[in-house]
């Protein structure tokens, strides 16, 4: 076993364990995971046995000290001068994600974003399985999409307490998530993964990640705004 012995203090930001109440820390090293390990992957391809820290912070264009610092979150330890051996690297990641055990999931909400996560084909090597998706709206009830047969949501309950998935993916109207999110965790749902624009209101012990699209495309136009102000001072010097 490669993996050195982390106490859960160090992987969580120190003070007692309680599961209920563990803050997951260094959100943006969690991010950063998945691009990891595509770069991994490729590099398993073309049959690299080993990959340093400078290969893969100028894959993502960062400093080399922020990839030693997230991979050392893994448990994982490098050889000097040869770095880490690519298959146990990408188990460490997978294995500090939770992705080396399947999770099944149920999809709300068969619109334009709906369709394109079914469409997301890396999903099964993270070990996320969705196994059914819902709507309310009659002109898509009985449909395939993507392989998927379109249930109606007025069943949903019924469904669901006999086949219980470990989390829903909600897409959604705002209108309807607080609602859809109660019906769910009614069934014993206890973790979501939001595409709303919606805050949901949950109690105690259900965990909800929240994924705000406008967030990341604020974020991208501030850069752009940024980078054609520099653009045009440049313009202005010459």
């Amino acid at each position: 076993m490669y993996f050195k012995k982390i106490e859960f203090e160090q992987l969580f930001g120190g003070g007692t364990f309680a599961m209920a109440r563990v803050k997951v820390q260094n959100s943006p090293a969690i991010r950063r995971m998945p691009v990891y390990l595509h770069k991994l992957a490729q590099m398993r391809l073309d049959e690299c046995t080993h990959v340093s820290t400078t290969q893969l912070a100028e894959y993502m264009d960062i400093e080399p000290i922020v990839v030693r610092k997230d991979i050392a979150l893994t448990g994982i330890s490098g050889v000097r001068r040869v770095g880490y051996e690519v298959n146990e690297l990408i188990e460490a990641i997978k294995n500090y994600l939770g992705w080396q055990d399947t999770l099944s999931a149920t999809l709300v909400g068969a619109g334009p974003l709906g369709t394109a996560i079914l469409g997301y084909e890396d999903f099964p090597s993270y070990g996320l399985n969705i196994e059914s998706i819902f709507d309310n709206d009659p002109d898509k009830i009985g449909r395939k999409v993507r392989g998927f047969e379109i249930l109606d949501s007025a069943t949903m309950a019924h469904r669901l307490k006999h086949h219980r998935p470990d989390l829903a993916v909600l897409c959604v109207s705002s209108s309807a998530a607080q609602e859809v999110a109660d019906e769910l965790i009614a069934c014993g749902i206890k973790y979501f993964w939001n595409f709303t624009n919606v805050c949901l209101q949950v109690p105690k012990g259900v965990i909800v990640q929240r994924e705000f699209l406008a967030g990341g495309f604020a974020l991208l136009s501030v850069k752009i705004k940024f980078a054609k102000a520099r653009e045009n001072t440049k313009f202005d010097e010459e």
